[in-house]
């Protein structure tokens, strides 16, 4: 317990606990949207479009948290009115988009840092050890902005989140609510640049609910236990990073995956070794593949 609480005489680690919990907390919550509808793909689209708001805001001196929010949403807003305009379909419009934006932002970013000298790559990956006393009020008013608005909707978005169709016949504003969900992916990944950076966000956002998604069925118990896990994880990733002077970003990652892969080995339900595959019954794969072959 000691080798625990000793860090945290210093401001720097109180304050990374703080970020730590807040951010594992509301990317379980809103990543298990995410999840139960099958659009990990938009959380990694507008992750990575935050990237040139970030960039821009930066440049001409304003609040980057504002400007990555901006360009998140203006993201969001392009994958929609290419998909409405054209024929391309959703998941390809967020690969353009975030591809994209993620040129564009790694460019002003290494424009920056040539004429500056300075190093913004801890926005890519995070710093979770670096965090201001300004960053911890943003991320606490971000996060707790994030937790009233799923708390008020909850009902709507359980519903629109399961059942898109019966949620429009039901005279539910879906194109509201979706609208609303991107601005919340927008605002949690915003809240998590400092933490794992935007390239790893991701895996924040979605891990910690696929891992509870193995453990428990229901929508609220997976966002509580997600929770528990994305605070565990990040805490975690914070006491590496300080020991063992490892990137942050990386090492809450790295806890999330082992604890996701944990979950697919020994899940009661679900899992690998707990509930194996009848031995003598052969992988679809392998019968197809063999009559492939004996086609030939």
């Amino acid at each position: 317990m000691d080798v625990l609480l000793e860090p945290l005489q210093y401001g720097f680690m109180q304050r990374s606990l703080i970020v730590a919990v807040l951010v594992g907390l509301i990317c379980a919550v809103v990543g298990s949207y995410l999840m139960v509808q099958r659009l990990a793909l938009l959380g990694d689209a507008i992750s990575h479009s935050v990237l040139p708001g970030l960039a821009i805001a930066f440049m001409i001196g304003a609040n980057i948290f504002v400007g990555a929010f901006i360009a998140g949403v203006l993201s969001t807003m392009a994958i929609a009115w290419i998909r409405t305009r054209s024929p391309i379909k959703e998941d390809a419009a967020m690969g353009i988009v975030f591809s994209a934006c993620f040129a564009l932002g790694i460019t002003l970013i290494t424009l920056i840092q040539r004429d500056n000298k300075i190093d913004l790559n801890h926005f890519l990956f995070g710093n979770i050890l670096g965090v201001s006393v300004a960053e911890v009020w943003q991320t606490a008013l971000i996060s707790l902005l994030v937790l009233v608005v799923v708390k008020l909707l909850y009902k709507e978005l359980l519903f629109y989140t399961f059942d898109p169709v019966g949620a429009q016949a039901a005279g539910l504003p879906t194109n509201l609510l979706n609208f609303g969900l991107m601005v919340l992916i927008a605002l949690t990944i915003v809240a998590s640049m400092k933490s794992v950076g935007v390239i790893l966000v991701l895996a924040l956002l979605i891990t910690p609910g696929a891992t509870a998604y193995l453990l428990v069925n229901r929508l609220h118990q997976v966002m509580l236990l997600g929770a528990a896990i994305g605070i565990i994880a990040s805490t975690s990733g914070m006491y590496l990073s300080y020991f063992y002077n490892l990137p942050s970003g990386p090492a809450i990652v790295l806890v999330v995956s082992g604890l996701f892969g944990l979950a697919l080995l020994f899940s009661p339900t679900h899992g690998v070794l707990t509930n194996p595959q009848p031995s003598l019954q052969e992988p679809k794969v392998w019968r197809e593949l063999k009559g492939l072959l004996g086609r030939h």
